[in-house]
């Protein structure tokens, strides 16, 4: 049937319908938002839908009371001012969608809204007064958004403000760019505020004295602003103050006194000015309930003293990078880590091995294991659940925005697993299990999270409904997390597995619709068993195809050269053992997850690269047909070439031309023996971005790589850059309109923020990938080493009016050595502008490429000539040694360009 057909049908049935309808006022507040938006839900059909089930409508005595479209990547456009018609809604959630613009002052009208939650999307301009009105609010969260200007609050002319919701205990409106001071009127002794979450914005001034009057507060988070002076005087009044964030500020003078709040549990006043007298104050380790200190980063002095005792909740006190010169243990054993590092006294002889001149490794690998049975062997994609059934899980990142739980051991893991199985069971949703993986701390906002797989049960896969209420259950804070947990969002990825579409009409209309569709079943008979053979005809070809996807693909029999593809070969699986020796050990130039690579030569003499796939990291053939029709597309000198592909007797092959001199990483750690002086970085810089510049804008169409770092970047016999590893690569078709939604996937220290934030990637990824490719490149550093962020690090020192910027203590001492490298500054500035917070602030790759040219020509060498050849590559001692700056380590070639995995388009 095709879509015309069910256009009529549709028409059929509501002129049909008797049934009662939702009220027009609510269906034409609708209407409006279905004009704004693109990719809104399948189901919304009709002009019923309170009595149809549309996905993500909750409806009483037939008026709209919940909207909530959350986690619906691809649902983009602006929120139009008609959804103030929505008179009787209580809860908006539109949590990690695609949405931008301002937020309407219409929003204000909404008088019965008790949740409202617009974060993790692009919406920019200002926070509307309006909002003032919503005086039933109890939960207001803006967070992770554009959103700039002064926080609004009430004046006399009548204008409404934050400070009018005295019924709401949550304010989040951290990740922003709201700026000005904090407002003392935005806070007063009538409201119930609980959590004050205003974090990684552009606030300057003080904390107001107002603050205080707020006795309810629990959580307070003003961290990464530019926030000055000290506390209030009064802030010990904040009795219920559990957590306090006030680090990355320019807080000055003498450490606030926080003896009276016996409630703090976590404090976090790092990277600060913060000063001591002779000695850190006693509250540090007495407090009752305290398990957490951090105030590394000021400019505290004297002596740190814990001989007369300390509480027994004590995890981490983090006092590194102050001035501190002695250090008072007493005789007591102690039970939690103190860090020093850093200071003086960890410059004495034979202190800096102490256990407290260390950096421990704060958050620790965890997986939730399988509940007393095996895991399965699964495939297509499934994985295999706690209770070890093969399912497609709905996943995505489950955050809190309490650091306190940093330091997680096991049993806080089963908590939160428990917790959110008692709540899925609460709702009597079809959930089977769910599983936590990759605990990190994101560096971008400081927020820890976890990635969390709910798996359905008694089938493979959810249908819509099912990820439709999940998600409700996670966007409303239905679930009610561990309290060391708490606040917490989620971001859900897209579901692509449902098991079919629900059923939109209700029992009710059962018999005005089979009434319908016999009146016109006689003239579509026919139509329908046509339409059948038809199915069925491509159903047995689609098979075929999902088992040799390749199957319309004739091979040359002379050449071996596949049709749709540009200059790629295929071979035959005997071909590839003749050419690897019969994938002879001594053939084999690295390993991984994917499998072994082999260095093979081709029957002309070529050197190949031969990347054979292990069985367990197979993917599906016609993701495998998709990876080689993308890797096919790129011809240029600073990008590897695919040269042909092996598909037959179950195995994936790809062959690579031969890169023999290892990845920008090998060189930069020592393990190649190349020395990488100032020139051949800026050559390497310049040849990454010429490659990266041709995928962005002249492939055909783009290609967004999505994994840009040192491994990455290899090089040639003649020290050329190549782009290598498409593995997680994207094609950037026109109805992308400028970006890719998508899974957020990459490598941490390289990721770009914003993609992170909103999964949608552009170029501008790339961008800010290789601006910390390009910082990697001037200090020798990882991009993130001993717990510290590389952007993070050039940032906090970095001062223009000094010379080398005051860079000398972070730059990589083999190109300072001798003379100060030409260009660095210019070279430092543009790597900055790479990793510009926004996208729309970074260059492009093409802009890259001109003013990294611009450089070389300052220091005086021809761009265009060719790099560094193999004889220069090496300065050879007698006797042949490589002369290796970084020390000696045996050069062992990772084969690190070879792809690991890439998404299907």
């Amino acid at each position: 049937m095709d879509q015309q057909d069910n256009v009529f049908l549709i028409l059929i049935f509501q002129v049909m319908l008797v049934a009662a309808q939702t009220s027009n006022e609510d269906y034409s507040g609708l209407q409006f938002l279905t004009q704004s938006w693109t990719n809104k839900p399948p189901n919304w059909v009709g002009s019923n839908p309170c009595g149809s089930n549309w996905d993500g409508i909750h409806c009483t005595n037939l008026r709209i009371t919940q909207l909530d479209l959350s986690y619906n990547t691809g649902l983009t456009g602006t929120i139009p001012k008609e959804i103030g018609n929505l008179k009787n809604l209580k809860s908006l959630a539109l949590v990690g969608c695609g949405f931008f613009g301002p937020i309407p002052d219409s929003i204000g009208f909404l008088k019965q809204l008790t949740f409202l939650a617009l974060n993790s999307n692009r919406f920019n301009g200002s926070v509307p007064s309006s909002i003032g009105n919503l005086s039933n609010i109890n939960w207001l969260d803006l967070s992770d958004n554009e959103l700039e200007g002064p926080i609004p609050v009430s004046d006399d002319q009548g204008q409404p403000g934050l400070d009018l919701l005295l019924k709401a205990q949550h304010f989040h409106l951290g990740d922003n760019k709201l700026s000005g001071q904090i407002p003392p009127k935005l806070f007063n002794s009538s409201m119930i505020l609980e959590h004050v979450l205003f974090s990684h914005n552009q606030l300057a001034g003080t904390i107001p004295r107002t603050l205080s009057l707020v006795t309810t507060v629990e959580i307070v988070r003003f961290d990464r602003n530019g926030l000055t002076g000290g506390l209030p005087s009064n802030f010990n009044n904040l009795e219920k103050l559990s957590e306090l964030y006030l680090s990355d500020n320019k807080f000055n003078g003498s450490l606030p006194d926080l003896t009276a709040m016996n409630s703090l549990t976590y404090v976090d006043m790092s990277n600060n000015s913060f000063t001591s007298s002779d000695n850190i104050p006693s509250w540090v380790t007495s407090l009752e309930y305290l398990t957490t200190v951090i105030l590394g980063d000021n400019q505290l002095s004297g002596t740190f003293n814990i001989s007369n005792g300390y509480s027994n909740s004590l995890q981490l006190i983090n006092l590194q990078n102050n001035a501190i010169t002695d250090y008072k243990p007493g005789n007591q054993k102690i039970n939690f880590d103190v860090i020093l590092t850093g200071n003086p006294i960890c410059l004495e002889n034979g202190v800096s091995q102490q256990s407290y001149c260390q950096v421990p490794e704060v958050i620790s690998s965890y997986s939730t294991p399988p509940n007393n049975c095996s895991p399965q062997t699964c495939s297509n994609s499934q994985i295999s659940s706690p209770n070890c059934r093969c399912a497609y899980p709905y996943t995505g990142s489950l955050v809190s925005r309490a650091l306190s739980i940093s330091n997680f051991n096991t049993s806080d893991y089963k908590d939160i697993e428990k917790s959110l199985m008692d709540s899925f069971r609460a709702q009597n949703l079809p959930v089977d299990s769910v599983s936590l993986s990759d605990p990190m701390k994101n560096s971008s906002n400081d927020n820890f999270q976890f990635t969390l797989c709910i798996f359905p049960s008694q089938t493979d896969r959810f249908n819509r409904t099912g990820v439709s209420q999940i998600a409700f259950v996670l966007s409303n804070q239905i679930y009610e997390s561990p309290e060391f947990f708490y606040p917490y969002f989620f971001i859900g990825a897209n579901y692509r597995y449902y098991e079919g579409e629900p059923k939109n009409s209700s029992s009710g209309h059962i018999g005005i619709i089979v009434g319908a569709v016999l009146a016109v079943v006689a003239l579509l008979v026919l139509a329908v068993l046509a339409g059948m053979y038809t199915i069925h005809q491509k159903r047995r070809a689609q098979r075929s195809k999902e088992q040799n996807p390749f199957v319309n693909w004739e091979q040359n029999n002379n050449s071996g050269i596949a049709p749709q593809l540009k200059g790629a070969r295929w071979f035959s699986f005997d071909e590839l053992r003749r050419y690897t020796n019969n994938f002879a050990e001594a053939n084999t130039i690295g390993s991984g997850g994917y499998g072994q690579v082999y260095q093979g030569v081709l029957p002309s003499g070529e050197l190949v690269a031969i990347k054979h796939a292990a069985k367990e990291s197979m993917q599906g053939a016609v993701e495998f047909k998709t990876e080689i029709e993308l890797l096919s597309r790129v011809h240029h000198m600073n990008v590897v070439s695919l040269v042909g592909f092996c598909f037959e007797n179950g195995e994936q092959m790809l062959v690579y031309e031969y890169i023999p001199n290892g990845s920008l990483m090998d060189s930069l750690s020592g393990k190649s023996g190349i020395w990488m002086d100032w020139i051949r970085r800026l050559k390497v810089t310049l040849g990454a971005a010429k490659g990266l510049s041709y995928l962005h804008e002249l492939a055909n169409p783009p290609i967004i790589h999505r994994d840009i770092k040192s491994g990455n970047i290899l090089l040639d016999s003649h020290l050329n850059a190549k782009v290598a590893d498409f593995g997680l690569s994207k094609l950037l078709v026109d109805s992308d309109r400028g970006h890719v939604t998508t899974q957020v996937k990459g490598t941490m220290g390289y990721l770009d923020p914003e993609y992170y934030m909103t999964q949608l990637l552009t170029e501008k990824s790339d961008v800010y990938s290789f601006g910390v490719l390009m910082l990697e490149l001037v200090t020798g550093r990882r991009p993130i080493e001993q717990g510290k962020y590389i952007v993070r690090e050039v940032m906090k020192i970095i001062d223009t009016s000094k010379d080398l910027y005051n860079l000398h203590s972070i730059l990589d001492p083999t190109i300072t050595k001798s003379t100060k490298p030409k260009g660095i500054e210019k070279f430092v500035e543009l790597a900055l502008r790479c990793v510009k917070e926004y996208a729309h602030e970074r260059p492009s790759m093409s802009d890259v490429v001109k003013e990294v040219e611009n450089i070389i020509e300052i220091v005086g060498i021809n761009h265009n000539s060719e790099s560094a050849t193999t004889s220069e590559v090496y300065d050879v001692e007698k006797g042949g040694d490589v002369i290796q700056p970084y020390g000696n380590k045996d050069f062992n070639y990772s084969g690190t360009f070879l792809s690991a995995k890439v998404e299907p388009q």
